[in-house]
């Protein structure tokens, strides 16, 4: 059974899974705004998955018998100086999530909560894979600099990106 401080938690984690989604989102009308569709579409997609890492732990949440609680929640920055500075951002947002997210893993093993330290290894994993790929991302941008053949491209590669939730484990 989980025990209450988890499942504020958890709860917690939901919306801030919410929240993440609100930021990218931000950062995608930030680049909507500067003419990048493809950033934009690499951002869009980034919302889905976040949405779709807060319905996870929705779903979760309500088949251990507890209850889902909504809240609202901060604006996000909607500024940045460059392509670059956005994805700083986010990479330090991921950051936070992961912080986040050991956080909880933490809290279930001291709850000895089985459950849900297998559930939360599924969201580790991710975490490992996010911040590669923002820190994959961020090494390429600074490589490229000012060269605005190889930013294109990049910006018609991201236009391609889409989001496929996985399967069912």
């Amino acid at each position: 059974m989980l025990k209450e401080e988890l499942t504020e938690a958890l709860n917690d984690q939901m919306n801030y899974e919410f929240y993440s989604a609100h930021v990218y989102m931000a950062i995608a009308a930030y680049c909507s705004a500067e003419s990048l569709d493809g950033f934009a579409n690499f951002f869009i997609v980034q919302a889905e998955e976040e949405r779709f890492h807060a319905m996870k732990l929705y779903k979760y949440l309500n088949d251990r018998g507890k209850r889902a609680t909504l809240s609202g929640f901060a604006a996000p920055q909607n500024e940045y100086d460059s392509m670059l500075d956005a994805f700083e951002h986010a990479f330090a947002h991921e950051q936070e999530v992961t912080r986040r997210i050991y956080h909880l893993s933490d809290l279930a093993m001291n709850d000895r909560e089985h459950a849900t330290i297998q559930f939360l290894k599924w969201f580790i994993d991710e975490q490992v894979e996010e911040e590669a790929m923002f820190d994959s991302i961020i090494h390429k941008l600074k490589r490229i600099d000012k060269d605005s053949n190889a930013f294109f491209m990049m910006d018609a590669e991201f236009a391609q990106r889409t989001f496929t939730p996985p399967a069912a484990e």
